[in-house]
């Protein structure tokens, strides 16, 4: 029965993690133009790249460039020198925020679910919401903080 739970809720949550980036499209594309959106795209959760590397985002990293995960947002991506960073972080804050709110949006079915099914059922759900959600969330943070931090040098640079 526990084992049994535990499967269903794992496989519950990557249906509704894929679910959920839909979702989080949809609500990302209506806030885009708010006030708030511009309060969110700075979002810098772990600001310590030890805490980074610690919660292994430079693995997730690796599987997301070595993986079918690649193909999924094309406009994140390096092609030259020329490439407009600017424009790529705009793209990575659209990416980011619509994972969180994907995150957020399978959390609170997590939560309806620890009660209607069971506690593990629920945090077995959460296992793909994190992977699949939060990690990039994060990872995008990171690459919007390192793509930050060039264009702070390069502007140095050129005064």
């Amino acid at each position: 029965m526990i084992i049994e739970s535990l499967k269903l809720g794992f496989v519950y949550g990557i249906s509704m993690s894929f679910i959920s980036w839909i979702v989080g499209m949809i609500i990302n594309s209506m806030l885009v133009k708010t006030e708030f959106y511009k309060k969110i795209s700075n979002l810098n959760f772990i600001k310590s790249r030890t805490l980074n590397k610690r919660i292994g985002i430079k693995y997730f990293k690796w599987i997301v460039k070595n993986s079918f995960f690649k193909f999924f947002n094309q406009k994140i991506k390096l092609e030259n020198k020329n490439t407009d960073l600017v424009v790529i972080r705009n793209e990575m804050t659209l990416s980011e925020i619509s994972h969180l709110i994907g995150f957020v949006f399978v959390f609170s079915v997590a939560i309806y679910k620890s009660i209607t099914v069971g506690i593990l059922f629920a945090l077995a759900m959460m296992i793909p919401n994190t992977l699949l959600n939060l990690y990039p969330s994060l990872l995008q943070q990171e690459n919007k903080r390192r793509i930050d931090d060039f264009l702070k040098r390069k502007t140095r640079n050129t005064n």
